[in-house]
C-alpha cells in the first residue's frame, strides 16, 4: 500500500472521531430539553387525572351522600364515577397520596378514613403552577375544600374561574392561564 493512501485513511479516521464528538456534544445539549418536556407532558398529565379524580368523588358524593373510603369504591359505584382509576404519572408505583376528610392518626395511616382528594407523592419543581403551588407534591385535587377548608380544588382559584375548575397557569409562558384545560385559553 501507498503511503499516501494511508494518508488519506488517518485523515477519515480523524474526521470520522471529530463528527462523533461533535454530535456527542449536541446530543448532550439536547438531554435537559428532552427531559425538561417529558416533565411537563407529566405536569400536564397528573392535573388532568388528578383533577377526573376529584370529579369522581364530588359525583360519588353527591350520589351516596358520603365520601368513599378507597379510590376503588368510585368504580363500584353503579354507573362508575369514574372510568378507570388512573395512576399517579409522576410517581413509578402509580400511587397517589389520600387526602382525608380527618387528620390521619399519628403513624400516618389513612385506611378506613373518608377520601376528599389525592395528591402526588412526587415533590418536583414543576414548570406549571397550579393553584398558586409549583412543588408538584402541594398540588391538591380536592372534591370538598370549601366544605373541609381543604386546599385545592372546588372552591379554589381564579375569580371568575367555574367552580371545581381548580387553578391551572403554565409558569413557563408568563402571565399564566386559569384555564383547567392548557390547550383552551
Amino acid at each position: 500500500m501507498s503511503d499516501a493512501r494511508a494518508g488519506q485513511r488517518g485523515y477519515i479516521l480523524a474526521l470520522l472521531l471529530g463528527m462523533a464528538t461533535v454530535m456527542g456534544i449536541l446530543l448532550l445539549k439536547a438531554i435537559p430539553t428532552v427531559r425538561s418536556e417529558v416533565q411537563r407532558d407529566a405536569e400536564e398529565e397528573l392535573i388532568f387525572r388528578g383533577e377526573s379524580l376529584a370529579k369522581g368523588i364530588r359525583l360519588y358524593r353527591a350520589r351516596t351522600g358520603a365520601y368513599p373510603m378507597e379510590l376503588e369504591d368510585l368504580l363500584k359505584q353503579r354507573p362508575a364515577v369514574v372510568r378507570r382509576l388512573y395512576r399517579d404519572p409522576l410517581n413509578p408505583t402509580g400511587e397517589w397520596d389520600l387526602v382525608t376528610a380527618v387528620q390521619p392518626g399519628p403513624g400516618g395511616d389513612t385506611r378506613g378514613l373518608p377520601i376528599v382528594g389525592v395528591r402526588s407523592r412526587v415533590g418536583l419543581d414543576a414548570f406549571k403552577s397550579y393553584q398558586g403551588k409549583t412543588l408538584t407534591s402541594d398540588w391538591v385535587f380536592s372534591a370538598a375544600d370549601d366544605l373541609l377548608g381543604v386546599p385545592g380544588g372546588a372552591g379554589a382559584g381564579a375569580p371568575g374561574q367555574m367552580p371545581g375548575a381548580g387553578g391551572y397557569s403554565d409558569a413557563t409562558k408568563g402571565g399564566g392561564t386559569s384555564s383547567p384545560d392548557p390547550d383552551k385559553k
